[in-house]
Order: C-alpha cells, then structure tokens, then sequence
C-alpha cells in the first residue's frame, strides 16, 4: 500500500473510532433525537452539494424505496439507539459492542446463503467472538445497563444488515449519492423531534464541538476519506479498519473520559477483534460482500 493509503488508513481508523466519545459528550445535553437531527443534517449539507457535483441524485429515483428502507436501516434506527445506549453505558464499552457487526454479518451472509459453509476457523473465530461479548456482559454491565445493551444488539443488526440492502439492491449506484440522500431522508424525518426537544438554552462550548465534529469529521468527511481509502488500497484493505476503531474508542474513552479500562473491556477487545478477525477472514473476497462505508462507524 502507498504512504498516501495508509495515512488514509491511519486517519480512517480513528476518525470512526472517535464518535463514540463524541456521543458521549453530546447525550449530556442533547436528547437523542436531537442529536441524529443536528448529526445527520450537518452531513447533508457538506454531501449534498457534492452528490449534485457527481451528477445529482437522479440514479437513485428508481430506487428511492431501497433508499428510504436503507436509511432507516443504517441511520434513523441505529443512530437513535447508539444516542440513547449511551446515556448508560461508556463510550468505550459502547464502542466494544458495535465490534461485534463484522461477526453478525458473517451470520447472516451464512443464513442468507452470501457465504459459503463455514470453515473450522470462521467457527472459532465466531465461538471467540460471541465469548468476548459474554465477558463485557457478565463482568461489565449490572442489570440496569441490560436495556441499553440491547440497543447495541439492534444497532449491531442494523449495520450488518445494510451492507446487504447496498450489495444487492443498489450495487453499481455511486456510494455518495446513497450516503447523501440517506443524510437528508433522515434529517428531515428527525427535524419534528429534534427541534421539539432542543435544549431550552444554549449547549456547552464542549458539546456544539462534539457535535460539529460528529456532523463535520466523522459523518460526511469521513465519508469521503473512505471512498478514496477504498480507490487507493481497495476495497478487503479498506475495511479493516474495522479492527482498529473498537480500540481507539476504548483508548478515548479510558484517557479523556476517564472511563475505567476493566478487565472485561481487556478481554472483551482481544476476543472479539480476534473472533471477528477470523470469522471473516477469506482467501477471495467478492466485491459485493464489502461492508459499506456506514458499517463499520458509530
């Protein structure tokens, strides 16, 4: 790989590893809904103009049913559940669980048929996996966490499951059109929410910062920097990035947060990154099976 590919590897392996802590930052003030409001409507307007740049969004008007299917998906639902997961839960813990999408998509491609029958490896990898889950579960969370878990679960399922909807119901239609089209769909279903439960006065410095940054960086420019990780160093290299954003969220979280560094969130990290490593590990990868971009970010 090129310097010029792996500093877009280094800046995309922490660009998505640092929303969590932004999240975390934000949920201080900001209720859910407004949160995904402001996030999602700041990226629209960065992506929008570059998606009418790139052509417009006339492609997508035939498919503007798996559009609207794929933004609810991989934005509305799971964004509003990661925002409200982490009103309880740290941010590195938080960042720990969504780890755990690479091992749920290799179920499901196995279920769905998208993958072949599984090898002894792909089994430890997801034994080892779902091990590592156990351990965040039984020595990190109290039972009053255990809602907020579950919302993890189903912020999990979600990012699996997109990347199915783009490989077989949108393939071949440009990655940003998607993306911005999915930016906007969900800020204007979320603008009745979010404005109705704005803040009776104005954020902190340090929460319109979070924000920006969420809305800024790790939405729409991170976005960008994907694609051209993808062009520069393909699309199985691109993706592993997914390995390193669990640990940058923990690594965040433990020194400017404060969080505790357990030892569930130890073993938990090493189980599940390897678990997913190997689960998903292959000798070819085809191409409609790489995640998209909005897979493997919080």
């Amino acid at each position: 790989m090129s310097r010029r590919g792996w500093l877009l590897f280094a800046a995309m392996a922490v660009v998505w590893g640092v929303p969590y802590l932004l999240i975390k930052v934000a949920v201080g003030q900001l209720t859910p809904p407004s949160l995904v409001f402001i996030r999602t409507a700041i990226g629209a307007l960065v992506l929008v103009p570059v998606a009418f740049a790139r052509g417009g969004v006339r492609p997508l008007l035939p498919h503007w049913r798996v559009v609207a299917v794929y933004t609810a998906i991989e934005i509305g639902l799971p964004w509003l559940l990661l925002s409200d997961a982490e009103r309880k839960l740290s941010s590195s813990l938080a960042g720990l669980l969504v780890a755990t999408v690479p091992l749920i998509g290799a179920v499901l491609a196995l279920l769905t048929g998208a993958a072949d029958r599984m090898r002894t490896r792909q089994v430890l990898g997801l034994v080892l996996g779902f091990c590592g889950v156990a351990a965040l579960v039984g020595l990190d969370l109290t039972r009053g966490d255990l809602a907020a878990a579950g919302e993890l679960a189903v912020v999990c399922v979600c990012y699996a499951v997109g990347p199915v909807i783009i490989s077989r119901r949108l393939a071949g239609i440009d990655s940003v059109l998607v993306v911005a089209a999915s930016l906007a769909l969900a800020a204007l279903a979320y603008a009745p929410a979010g404005i109705l439960q704005r803040p009776a006065t104005v954020p902190s410095a340090s929460v319109i910062a979070a924000v920006a940054a969420l809305g800024v960086v790790c939405t729409a420019l991170a976005f960008v920097l994907f694609f051209a990780l993808i062009a520069e160093a393909g699309p199985v290299r691109a993706t592993l990035i997914t390995y390193f954003n669990p640990a940058v969220a923990l690594l965040l979280g433990v020194l400017l947060l404060h969080e505790p560094f357990t030892v569930g969130a130890g073993l938990g990290l090493v189980l599940i990154l390897g678990g997913s490593f190997l689960a998903t590990r292959r000798h070819t990868v085809p191409a409609t099976a790489i995640p998209a971009p909005a897979a493997v970010q919080g």
